[in-house]
């Protein structure tokens, strides 16, 4: 049976565009212009309060800041848990789905 023309090709762009993409991937990334000291690669830059911010508004700034903190230590904890223990971590999720499921499932009969 004769391959497709248009087929073949679009299979051969294919091959082509994923190797450009793993030739830029393998690539070493440009120097960034932005070299701020106190921020970590790969984590954006938050904003702070309004210069004219007041004490509670700062105050509010503060918390957030605590508050989004934390949650990014738990999500990073939470990646080491689940690349450490897969299996485990997909039984627990799928458990955990069974749960919800049950409690807010309609309930025949009641």
């Amino acid at each position: 049976m004769p391959a497709d023309p248009v087929l073949s090709s679009e299979l051969t762009a294919l091959r082509e565009e994923l190797a450009r993409s793993r030739a830029e991937r393998d690539s070493p990334a440009p120097a960034s212009r932005d070299t701020a000291p106190n921020r970590a690669p790969g984590k954006p830059e938050t904003a702070g309060p309004p210069p004219n911010a007041s004490a509670e508004d700062q105050h509010e700034w503060a918390r957030l800041k605590e508050f989004t903190d934390e949650m990014a230590g738990f999500f990073e904890q939470a990646e080491e848990t689940v690349s450490e223990h897969p299996a485990e971590s997909i039984v627990a999720a799928l458990l955990l789905g069974i749960v919800i499921g049950c409690l807010l499932g309609r309930r025949q009969g009641l």
